[in-house]
């Protein structure tokens, strides 16, 4: 069954914000790649741009959570689970020139100090990665303050990562963020197996 036109507009507009973000982003331009008819746009979406980018964050922000969830589910252990995201993050980064990355952090970056709906969605996003993550790391004996803490370092390495490497065209950053973030995943599954005094 094909996509309804709503989640067309979501979809696209989705994968605008990755190449072009929230302001480089034109509603013309969401229509036309949508295959959509102008009225629609507002039909689904009555708050116009800021209604419909506060619904593409969460629904991207439940897919990423998703691609991690799967990552993580393959994945023999937590490190392993850490290391293979990063790598994926990176291969991304190369097959699409550098165009493909996160729509959280691009719109978070753009707009959290001239829109408070999509600021909320962004922090929204971002808090329930945390809390996802951070689960992992507590059911693997971590943990749940550290668990979260981890979560929060990996997740600030991978976003930072992401803005090096578009800039320098160079998934180095994305490796290394990579490799610092299994690092301190084994580090904390070290300190959690030690034994009590």
């Amino acid at each position: 069954m094909p996509p309804s036109t709503k989640d067309r507009i979501v979809d696209v507009t989705a994968e605008l914000f990755r190449q072009y973000g929230y302001t480089g982003t034109g509603l013309k331009q969401i229509v036309t790649n949508a295959n959509a008819p102008f009225g629609s746009l507002y039909h689904f979406f009555p708050g116009g741009k800021e209604q419909l980018g506060t619904e593409v964050i969460r629904r991207s922000g439940q897919m990423y959570y998703e691609l991690f969830e799967t990552i993580a589910g393959a994945a023999p252990d937590p490190v392993a689970a850490v290391r293979d995201f990063f790598a994926g993050a990176a291969e991304v980064l190369r097959e699409t020139d550098y165009a493909d990355a996160c729509p959280i952090a691009t719109v978070a970056l753009e707009v959290a100090s001239t829109s408070e709906p999509l600021r909320i969605a962004t922090a929204e996003v971002f808090d329930s990665w945390i809390t996802g993550v951070g689960r992992h790391f507590t059911a693997a004996g971590i943990a749940t303050a550290t668990g979260r803490e981890l979560a929060v370092l990996i997740i600030a390495m991978l976003e930072g990562a992401f803005i090096l490497s578009r800039a320098m065209r160079d998934t180095m950053p994305v490796e290394i963020a990579g490799s610092a973030a299994a690092a301190a995943v084994d580090a904390a599954l070290a300190r959690a197996a030690e034994p009590r005094p």
